[in-house]
């Protein structure tokens, strides 16, 4: 084993964290990657576990301070979270869970093999197990899931100088409090005191003559995709949860909806080539090739179908040579200008922002746009065709093809996510497949189906 010096913690610097980690992992410096993690916050160390292959990523594991595996394993995601776990005792799990937040430990919970959970569940005090089993009782995914009942409520009967002297006995306070939520006396909420209320009014005025009114809460079992929307156009720092009855039961801060949408943004982008959003890059080969296999062999049938269409042109193909070199620009285009319409109506689906009563605008706009570029990139398709196979006949019928296809396409990029969403299908994760199928049949078939038409 090397020595560790000072001057090998300095090179760190030149280098890629995750360089920097592999080579003091191969060199065996064992002593130097110690002292470099406990310089790192959790959520580095999280992504570099994630960035190794499986045998390293055990040995960067074992050098980790016990203090810091809660907290990293807060932030790894679920399949790279399991593959630590596995290599854990049940000992070291439930060690490293008793400084999780009831919210995190929730969800590590749901990957925990049932005699591990149990022994995480016997470690808890009464109180903690409490939190934790009512956390647990809501769906994942909703806010009674990513709520914290760590939240402080006052009445609207109190003045602002009993809150102030409240408030100094219960230091150090919540993370992100900047309100407390005002309730009754049974507990209904009624509204927020922001902390800048609280410290600017005079100490005699009554939490309810300074009081935010209940404009803004979310129902317990909300979807938490709502609840970021409601967080991005109100500009919030907090919110209350409330159940059924209006009860305050907790609060969600600005930082777990940070989380929600860059996991959203992930599983949109995975989702798109049908990969989990939990997707761990080094997980092993049989893994990833059975996870990746069942979208391959969807995609295998949407090419036979596409084949099949083209095998039905034998004969015009036969005669026609320049039909095979020119099949590809119809499909493709029809695929791109289809690919453009289906992002934005994906995203307008996620913000809300299409419904039932402004889709039939959305789809003509969508079809007007389709026709105009379809009239102008198929002169342009036509002029390039005729000055290469000097035809006249493929040029026109190339063009009409086109504009078939990108008309199509728009109305196939506007309908195919709406129907799949309302069929509760995440349209992220087939639409493009089945866009795809769309542009290559109606391309394929209307460009040699012209052909067979106007030149045999």
């Amino acid at each position: 084993m090397n020595p560790a010096t000072d001057d090998d913690i300095q090179k760190k610097e030149e280098l890629h964290q995750v360089d920097f980690i592999i080579g003091q992992l191969k060199g065996g410096n064992d002593a130097v990657i110690s002292r470099h993690l406990e310089q790192l916050h959790a959520a580095e160390i999280a992504d570099i576990l994630e960035s190794l292959p499986p045998d390293l990523r055990r040995r960067l594991w074992q050098l980790l301070p016990a203090e810091m595996e809660g907290e990293t394993l807060i932030y790894l995601g679920d399949e790279a979270r399991s593959s630590i776990i596995d290599v854990m005792e049940h000992h070291e799990v439930v060690a490293a869970t008793e400084s999780m937040a009831v919210t995190d430990l929730a969800d590590v919970m749901d990957e925990l093999p049932e005699d591990v959970s149990e022994a995480v569940l016997q470690s808890l005090d009464a109180d903690r197990r409490q939190r934790l089993e009512t956390t647990l009782s809501f769906a994942e995914g909703t806010a009674g899931r990513l709520m914290s009942s760590d939240v402080i409520s006052v009445r609207k009967d109190v003045s602002i100088a009993v809150v102030l002297r409240y408030l100094r006995r219960l230091k150090p306070l919540p993370h992100h409090t900047d309100a407390l939520m005002v309730t009754d006396e049974h507990g209904t909420y009624l509204g927020k005191l922001t902390l800048a209320e609280a410290v600017a009014e005079h100490p005699d005025a009554l939490v309810a003559e300074v009081m935010q009114e209940a404009t803004d809460r979310v129902q317990v079992d909300a979807d938490d995709h709502d609840v970021a929307l409601l967080f991005e156009r109100r500009d919030l720092i907090s919110v209350a949860v409330v159940d059924v009855d209006d009860k305050l039961v907790g609060r969600i801060t600005v930082d777990n909806v940070v989380d929600i949408i860059l996991a959203e943004a992930n599983k949109a982008l995975l989702a798109s080539a049908g990969l989990s959003e939990d997707e761990d890059l080094f997980a092993p080969v049989i893994h990833s090739t059975k996870r990746r296999a069942v979208w391959l062999g969807i995609n295998l049938v949407t090419v036979f179908l596409a084949a099949w269409v083209i095998g039905r042109f034998e004969l015009v193909l036969d005669k026609i040579v320049a039909l095979a070199v020119l099949m590809p620009v119809v499909a493709s285009m029809g695929g791109i200008a289809g690919s453009q319409t289906l992002t934005l109506t994906i995203r307008g689906l996620a913000l809300g922002q299409v419904s039932s009563s402004n889709l039939r605008w959305l789809g003509n706009k969508e079809l007007m746009v389709g026709l105009l570029n379809g009239f102008i990139w198929a002169v342009v398709v036509a002029i390039v065709t005729y000055l290469w196979f000097q035809n006249a006949s493929i040029a026109l019928i190339i063009a009409a093809a086109m504009m078939l296809n990108l008309i199509a396409a728009a109305f196939s990029g506007v309908l195919i996510p709406v129907i799949l969403t309302r069929m509760g299908i995440d349209p992220a994760l087939s639409a493009a497949v089945v866009l795809t199928t769309v542009t290559d049949v109606v391309g394929f078939l209307s460009f040699l189906g012209l052909a067979t038409l106007f030149l045999l």
